[in-house]
C-alpha cells in the first residue's frame, strides 16, 4: 500500500506536472529543440500510461512492481539517460511509421462510423420521444372523452334545474277565456253603477230646482 502511494505521487509530480512546466517553458521560448524533446516524451508517457492500466491489474502481484515503475519514471526524465528520446527513436516512430497509413485508415472509418451510429440513435431517440408523446396525448384524450361521457342527460337536467329557477311558461288555454268571462261582469257591473248613481244625482237636482221654483 506505501509502495503504491509512492509510486503515485513520483508518478503525478515527477511524470506529469514537471514535464508539462518544461514544455511551457519549451513552447514559451519557442525552442525547436526543447519543443521536439518533451514531444517525444509526452508520447512515451502516453503509451506507458495505457500499459500501466492493465499491468496495475495483473502485474501489481510482481515483487518490487511499483519500484520499478518509480526507476521508470526517473529513466524517462533523467537527462543522462534520455530515455523518452531512446525509445521513441528506436521503438515508436518506426513502428509509427510503417503503419501510419492503415492507422489513419482505420481512424476515418472508425470516426465515420461512429457518426453514422450517432446519427442513427439520435433518430431512434427522437422517434421513441415522438411515440411516447403521441401515447400520452392519446390516453390523456381518452380519459378525458371517458370522464365527459359519464355526465348523462338526467344528471345535466338535474344540474340546471337546481341552478336555475322555474321559467314562467305561457299560461294554459282555458286560464286567459276563463279570466276574460269573470272580468267582463264586473265592469259591466261597475259602468252601470256609476251610470246610475250619475242619473240619480242629475234627476235629484232638477226636482230640487222645480220645487224651489
Amino acid at each position: 500500500m506505501v509502495s503504491w502511494i509512492i509510486s503515485r505521487l513520483v508518478v503525478l509530480i515527477f511524470g506529469t506536472l514537471y514535464p508539462a512546466y518544461y514544455s511551457y517553458k519549451a513552447v514559451k521560448s519557442k525552442d525547436i529543440k526543447e519543443y521536439v524533446k518533451w514531444m517525444m516524451y509526452w508520447i512515451i508517457f502516453a503509451l506507458f500510461t495505457t500499459a500501466e492500466t492493465f499491468t496495475d491489474i495483473f502485474l501489481c502481484w510482481f515483487p518490487f512492481y511499483y519500484e520499478l515503475k518509480i526507476a521508470f519514471v526517473a529513466w524517462l526524465l533523467s537527462p543522462y539517460t534520455k530515455g523518452s528520446s531512446l525509445l521513441y527513436r528506436k521503438f515508436v516512430h518506426p513502428t509509427l511509421s510503417s503503419k501510419e497509413k492503415e492507422i489513419d485508415d482505420c481512424l476515418v472509418q472508425a470516426k465515420d462510423r461512429s457518426y453514422d451510429a450517432l446519427v442513427h440513435f439520435g433518430k431512434r431517440g427522437l422517434n421513441v420521444a415522438a411515440t411516447a408523446a403521441v401515447m400520452a396525448a392519446s390516453k390523456g384524450q381518452g380519459a378525458l372523452s371517458e370522464r365527459l361521457r359519464s355526465f348523462s342527460m338526467q344528471d345535466l337536467t338535474t344540474i340546471r334545474g337546481d341552478g336555475a329557477p322555474a321559467s314562467s311558461g305561457p299560461p294554459p288555454p282555458g286560464a286567459g277565456r276563463a279570466s276574460g268571462k269573470h272580468s267582463q261582469p264586473k265592469m259591466s257591473r261597475s259602468a252601470s253603477e256609476s251610470a246610475g248613481s250619475s242619473v240619480c244625482t242629475c234627476c235629484s237636482t232638477c226636482r230640487t230646482q222645480k220645487g224651489t221654483a
